[in-house]
């Protein structure tokens, strides 16, 4: 068994190592044989020497990203799952909130931020509602959908069990929707690096949005692209991070995910 658990194992780290070396080779050569502008594409070399040498400048703009992303991440997360929980107990209140939800989800993100600029300033405050407002859709509607797809015998069992409705909620909804949830708040973890980089974009001291917008001006594209891998590195510890403490709080998942697993084998 553990060794089929570390055969597991392995292929999950070796399949994407292998791809992703493929992937810089090509780019790499796509450049060395000239089919794009080396002024235009750097090479990967050129990219890793710049994340080299800026290194603690990425670093200080990161920390302002990270504080803006984790901060308005923290306020969606809560504020998704407040909702969702109200809305999943009132039938009411999730038919007057539901279309009020979808329709804010038109709204490009790109608009809001300059509103959100003006009103606020450019402080942390504005970065940190928009991350906010672009992390709570995605907790809430998959927290949403666990507690509305929980299993209807289930409920009724616990009722004739005479269970509470806080019973109910905590022994059968929230387990059934945990893994949907954490699904969500992972989704929304990307989301929250990638709206603190544009609302950086539009106006800001500091950030990685700002380190973007002066590396692009003076067309420095190996540090544009720097940027680009440390924006996307955090995203994926973030995730990452999420999992993590999904696979703690949903044992019983690891256990039939490695199962599987075993079985595919």
């Amino acid at each position: 068994m553990a060794c089929v658990l570390r055969c597991i194992k392995c292929k999950k780290l070796l399949y994407p190592a292998l791809s992703m070396l493929g992937m810089l080779l090509v780019w790499q050569l796509i450049v060395v044989w000239g089919l794009v502008p080396n002024y235009l594409l750097p090479t990967p070399l050129q990219v890793l020497g710049s994340l080299v040498k800026e290194a603690h400048l990425l670093g200080t703009h990161a920390q302002t990203t990270l504080i803006e992303a984790f901060i308005g991440l923290a306020i969606g997360i809560a504020a998704g799952s407040f909702f969702a929980i109200l809305m999943d107990r009132f039938e009411g209140f999730y038919l007057a909130f539901e279309p009020l939800v979808t329709i804010s989800q038109t709204i490009p993100t790109i608009a809001i931020a300059p509103l959100l600029v003006l009103w606020l300033g450019y402080g942390l405050l504005p970065k940190i509602v928009l991350v906010a407002l672009t992390t709570f859709f995605p907790v809430l509607v998959s927290l949403l959908s666990g507690l509305r797809s929980v299993d209807s015998d289930m409920i009724d069992l616990m009722r004739v069990m005479r269970a509470s409705r806080w019973q109910i909620f905590v022994q059968v909804k929230l387990p059934a929707a945990a893994e949907q949830f954490f699904a969500g708040v992972s989704i929304a973890a990307a989301y929250a690096i990638v709206s603190a980089v544009i609302a950086e974009w539009l106006g800001g001291i500091s950030g990685l949005g700002v380190y973007m917008t002066r590396v692009r001006k003076s067309f420095s594209y190996d540090r544009m692209f720097a940027a680009i891998i440390v924006i996307s590195a955090i995203s994926l510890v973030l995730m990452g991070v999420i999992r993590a403490l999904a696979r703690t709080a949903m044992p019983w998942k690891q256990d039939t995910d490695t199962k599987k697993g075993a079985a595919h084998d």
